[in-house]
């Protein structure tokens, strides 16, 4: 889902529009690139199965 069709909890209106502190802060997150709506324990868990798989393609490239 784009964030253009989001509409805020707290004010009621489309988020991009940002006409309270939330939609701005929302707007800003969600424009942070691909990863700005992860959580951090989303991130810390993609990077851990991307160190796995590197090391086993690594193992694999060894053997």
């Amino acid at each position: 889902m784009t964030y253009d069709r989001l509409v805020c909890a707290n004010c009621a209106a489309p988020v991009t529009e940002g006409r309270c502190p939330v939609c701005r802060a929302n707007r800003e997150r969600l424009q942070q690139g691909p990863f700005g709506g992860l959580s951090p324990a989303a991130l810390l868990t993609l990077l851990v199965l991307l160190i796995a798989a590197a090391g086993l393609l690594a193992a694999h490239q060894t053997a």
